[in-house]
Formats: structure tokens, C-alpha cells, sequence
């Protein structure tokens, strides 16, 4: 029988689970659910996992799977499976089981929930294989022989149910597929992915580092990061400025009345770092920019033909995000975002929200970004109790932002019930270099804005209008989060403008580096970023550390060059080297830097 791969990987999380009970009899479970591309189990065998338990665990496995057991499924009451559960000393499934009892899987995560019939909360089904128990809805294969090609794939710390104050299980994790081929071309793809993850990169490269004495999550940027970032930006301001952005600068706090108007307080409260409470009332570290700038934009009275007015900063935002969900520059606690909102007339939408789709496209063209697609997120009139109730705007702005995605010719998919409750929204999808789908950007509609914090602007018969809309747009994301993504993208090897340190000057000799030193301040008299190696090492060795720092261009400066006014240049990556007059090169890199290549 053919089973689909997701009922396969969730019966090798249960062959793994029974596995593991041979090996450690009293091991606690949590839960076990499908992943993209594999499974994990979130165990709890009284000690910490060492890669020998997972050499170990494995073979057990493969144990299990010779000896074939059926997957053998019993319903029964709640209150028996509450019963049969504490008897086998499930300590972390009896809890679900209360829960489900006392109110219901609506509280419960994903992940929790999947063993469950949300249907039917009287009765649960229990899944019995190679002597393991398990709380599970189904479906399975039949026999475990069934489950095909598996590897055990890393082991990681993960708190139960997601909460810091809960003990901390160990999460093994499973690889699963159809055949060993595609077993072979995934673990290709994760040694390609380990090569360019960008935490190794930036440590190799000298941009970034986290202390545990700064905290966790707080990225320290160092001068070589700081030169990308800055890149980043300044591009970003170039751009703004020839579509009349206007750049703005708010506070890192603000009061708790400002985040109670715009509505993320109390529901975003936990995302947000506590209150600090102060002589003149309870201030909030920023989370957001939007509130501030729907501030500046009531600071003053509009008129229609004011409109639009963009207003962009790259303000620094904190979320309060647990320590154990942190990943490098994926997920940190102080973010700069390549932020901005756009208030419009109803009538602007819709070349608003070209605009700013053009800019992004823009954007990804010079980073080289090809691979992604969009997804336009709609409201569902039929779960009111999460949107506006504004069914005109809704059909209306959907309709808009359809009509400017098929005008523009791009991929996109249309998802419903997934929109902000203000709005709808526009998610930039992409696939990186190592097939990980992740969202970059996101263009976002609000017609919540103007209720909450009154905006209005003057009509053309002078009178006041309150139908001003808000579009919310961070094309480059956040610094952090693009960063990563530029570092695995071009796995450090960056093109030549934004390259942290553009030009290497290698002296021949000890006597060659005065007119390496000039040579050096020539180039950056032009605008280029440029070091000198003077150290003792052989010129070969400067040309590797060289390379090994991934500058793009590389002088090798001798006799020759300092008596001739020739440079001998060598580009990354290529074997051969050129012979070229000082000015020429200049000229030519100067040009690649400005044109942004």
C-alpha cells in the first residue's frame, strides 16, 4: 500500500518513541508530531542526550523495524486513557489529557492538537507499536516495515509546551523520505546549508557577535557587519528618496496609552518587554513603529493634495522573545526595520501599492533574488471575531491589490482567512539557496489606523475626510533578518559593493609597504574600503588570508608595480591574475561599486 509521506514520518516518530522505551524504560514523552521533511519526539529520560544515544537509539530503531509490529489503534473514553496514561507514568500526556477534559484542544498548540480528534473530545484514540503507547489520532501505516528510509538527524533543548517555567525535554529529530535518494540529495543540501549558515560565516568574516553579558539575542554588530548594514541602509535611502519618502525618528519607548489606541496592548503584550513604571505614568520599550507614526502624521493637518505622504525610518523595535526561540540574526530581541507607512485616499491604493511592489522587485534584482513568489492574505466574513467588520474595504482593497498583481505579472497564491484583522496583506515568499522557504517582506493594508488614532485629511470641497488608509511595508525586513539572509545567499561571498572590505593591498616585502600605504589611500581617496597587509607573512600566504576573508580584489604590490604604476590584481575566486594601470582599475572598480555590482 502507498501511504503519503506525512503518515509515514509520524510512524517513525512513533518507531523512534518505541525504540527509545527499549533503551531507557522510564522515559518520559511530550509530543512527536510531522515536520518538513522528517519528525522530531520531545523526550525526557532523566539526563541530557549524547551522541552515542543517538547512535544507540538508531539501531534500535532498525531493530524495530525487522521485527514489524502493527500499528494497533484503540478508542476509548477520556477518563481511561487519563487512567491507562498515569499508569504507565506519561506524566506530560496525562496533562494533555486533563486539559483536553477540562477545556478542550482550543488552547492547545499545533503541534499538541494534532493527536487529537478536536471533534470528539469524550473519547480519544491511543496507537500501540513494538510495545509503545501512545496518545495519537492517526492516521498510520500498517506494519512498521512501512514507514521507508529514515536517519536520526540532531538532538536539541526544547521547554514543554513551549514555556520557559515548564521543565526542558530534549528534542530528537528525524529525517524521513520515499527513497534513499532522496534521503542522499537532503543531506547534500543540509551540508550546504551548514556551510553557509551565516552565524559560522560572520564569525569567520568578523561581523557579528552576541554576549551573554549584553543577553541573549542582543546583536553586537562589528565594525565589518556595520559597514554591510550601513550599505543596506543607504540603499534603502537612495531608493526611498526617489519615490518621496520622507524620513522620520521616534523613540525606542513610549506610554502605555500610545499602544493601547493602536490596539497591541493587551493583545501583544507578551511579545513586548515588560513595563517600566515611571513618575509620569508606564512606558513601553518600542515593538512597533506604526503607532509612532500614525502620531507624526496627526501631528499636523493634511490636505488631499498632500496625499500620499510616506514616511520611513529604519527604527529599532524590541520583542520579548524566549530565550530558547532565539537563532542567530533570525530571531533577536532589538531589530532595525527597513520600516515605512504609506497614508492614502482610498483612491491611491492601488498605484501605492504597485509602488511600493516595484521598489521591493527593485530591491531584490540588485541582491540577485530570484526565487519567490507572493501571497495575497484574505479576511473570511464567516470568523468576524478576528477583522474589521468592513466588508466594503475588504472586497474593495482585495480586489485592488489582486488586480496589481495580476497587472504585474507575478506568481502568487491567494489564501483565505490568514489577513491581518485590519487588512489584508502581501507576503513576499522566497526559497533560499538551501530550499528553506521563508517569508522576507510583507506590504500590509490598515483600516483600523484611522479609527483608532484619527486621521483625516481635507477633500477638495474642503471638507474633513476620514478615510485615510494606511499601508505598512518593510521591503528588506529587518537588518538582522536580511543580513542572514544575504550571508547564506552569497555564502559570504559578497559582490563588490557591499563587501565589508573591498580591496586587499598585498606588499611584496617590508620595503614595499610605504607604497602600499599611498597606494592604499589613493583608493580610498576614490570612496573604495581598503586594507593593507603588512604583516610578516610570505606573499602567498597574504594572497590565502585573503581569499579565506573573501575580499573581492586583491593587489599584489613589488618592485614592479611600485617603479611602473601597473597593478597586478587578482579577483576572488579566479586563478589568474591581470596586469592593469592604476587608473584603469580604479575606474573600474569605482563603476562596479556605484552600479551596485
Amino acid at each position: 500500500m502507498q501511504y503519503p509521506i506525512e503518515t509515514r514520518r509520524h510512524s517513525a516518530a512513533h518507531v523512534m518513541a518505541a525504540a527509545i522505551q527499549r533503551l531507557f524504560p522510564l522515559a518520559k514523552f511530550g509530543v512527536g508530531p510531522t515536520i518538513e521533511n522528517g519528525f522530531y519526539y520531545d523526550i525526557d529520560i532523566g539526563r541530557a542526550l549524547t551522541p552515542e544515544d543517538l547512535v544507540a537509539i538508531d539501531q534500535e530503531m532498525k531493530k524495530v523495524v525487522k521485527d514489524n509490529p502493527e500499528f494497533a489503534r484503540q478508542e476509548m473514553p477520556i477518563d481511561e486513557a487519563i487512567a491507562l496514561f498515569d499508569k504507565l507514568g506519561q506524566v506530560y500526556k496525562v496533562e494533555l489529557l486533563n486539559d483536553i477534559k477540562t477545556r478542550g484542544t482550543t488552547k492547545m498548540s499545533e503541534e499538541e492538537a494534532g493527536d487529537i480528534d478536536a471533534s470528539n473530545v469524550d473519547s480519544v484514540s491511543v496507537y500501540t507499536t513494538g510495545g509503545f503507547t501512545d496518545l495519537c489520532r492517526g492516521p498510520h501505516v500498517e506494519k512498521a516495515k512501512d514507514i521507508c528510509v529514515w536517519k536520526l538527524h540532531r538532538f536539541s533543548g526544547a521547554y514543554w509546551r513551549g514555556k520557559s517555567e515548564n521543565p526542558q525535554l530534549q528534542r530528537i529529530y528525524g529525517l524521513c523520505f520515499e527513497t534513499k535518494e532522496d534521503l542522499d540529495a537532503h543531506l547534500k543540501l543540509l551540508e550546504e546549508a551548514e556551510r553557509r549558515d551565516h552565524r559560522k560565516i560572520g564569525k569567520d568574516l568578523d561581523l557579528f557577535f552576541f554576549d551573554d553579558m549584553v543577553g541573549k539575542g542582543l546583536v553586537m554588530w562589528l565594525p565589518k557587519g556595520t559597514v554591510m548594514r550601513n550599505e543596506v541602509e543607504k540603499l534603502a535611502v537612495e531608493m526611498e528618496d526617489k519615490q518621496g519618502y520622507v524620513r522620520v525618528v521616534t523613540p525606542h519607548i513610549a506610554r502605555e496609552e500610545l499602544y493601547l489606541t493602536s490596539g497591541h496592548l493587551p493583545y501583544y503584550k507578551d511579545s513586548m518587554y515588560p513595563p517600566m513604571v515611571m513618575d509620569d505614568g508606564t512606558y513601553y520599550m518600542k515593538a512597533m513603529n506604526c503607532p509612532h507614526h500614525h502620531t507624526i502624521y496627526r501631528h499636523n493637518l493634511h490636505s488631499y493634495r498632500e496625499l500620499p505622504l510616506r514616511l520611513a525610518e529604519y527604527g529599532t523595535v524590541y520583542r520579548n522573545e524566549l530565550s530558547g526561540t532565539l537563532a542567530g540574526l533570525l530571531r533577536v530581541r532589538c531589530l532595525a526595520m527597513n520600516d515605512s507607512h504609506i497614508y492614502c485616499r482610498k483612491d491611491q491604493i492601488k498605484d501605492e501599492f504597485k509602488k511600493v511592489m516595484e521598489l521591493t522587485m527593485t530591491y531584490f534584482r540588485i541582491f540577485g533574488l530570484k526565487d519567490y513568489w507572493f501571497r495575497l492574505s484574505k479576511w473570511s466574513p464567516d470568523h468576524l471575531e478576528k477583522y474589521i467588520n468592513q466588508p466594503e474595504n475588504w472586497t474593495y482593497s482585495q480586489d485592488v491589490i489582486r488586480e496589481v498583481l495580476v497587472e504585474m505579472a507575478v506568481p502568487f497564491k491567494e489564501v483565505d482567512d490568514e489577513a491581518a484583522f485590519y487588512g489584508p496583506k502581501v507576503d513576499v515568499q522566497f526559497k533560499s539557496i538551501v530550499g528553506r522557504e521563508e517569508t522576507m517582506s510583507t506590504i500590509q493594508l490598515d483600516f483600523v489606523a484611522k479609527e483608532r488614532f484619527g486621521l483625516t485629511y481635507t477633500d477638495d470641497t474642503g471638507e474633513k475626510n476620514e478615510e485615510v488608509f494606511v499601508i505598512h511595508r518593510a521591503p528588506l525586513s529587518t537588518h538582522e533578518r536580511f543580513m542572514a539572509f544575504l550571508i547564506e545567499h552569497y555564502a559570504g561571498d559578497f559582490p563588490l559593493w557591499l563587501a565589508p572590505v573591498q580591496v586587499a593591498v598585498l606588499p611584496v616585502a617590508d620595503r614595499h609597504n610605504e607604497f602600499a600605504q599611498k597606494l592604499a589611500a589613493e583608493l580610498k581617496g576614490n570612496g573604495l574600503r581598503v586594507e593593507v597587509d603588512e604583516s610578516a607573512e610570505s606573499v602567498g600566504k597574504k594572497i590565502r588570508n585573503s581569499e579565506k576573508q573573501k575580499i573581492p580584489l586583491a593587489l599584489v604590490v613589488g618592485d614592479k608595480e611600485a617603479e611602473s604604476g601597473e597593478l597586478t590584481v587578482r579577483s576572488r575566486g579566479e586563478k589568474d591574475q591581470m596586469v592593469m594601470a592604476k587608473e584603469e582599475f580604479i575606474r573600474m572598480a569605482v563603476e562596479k561599486v556605484e552600479q551596485r555590482l
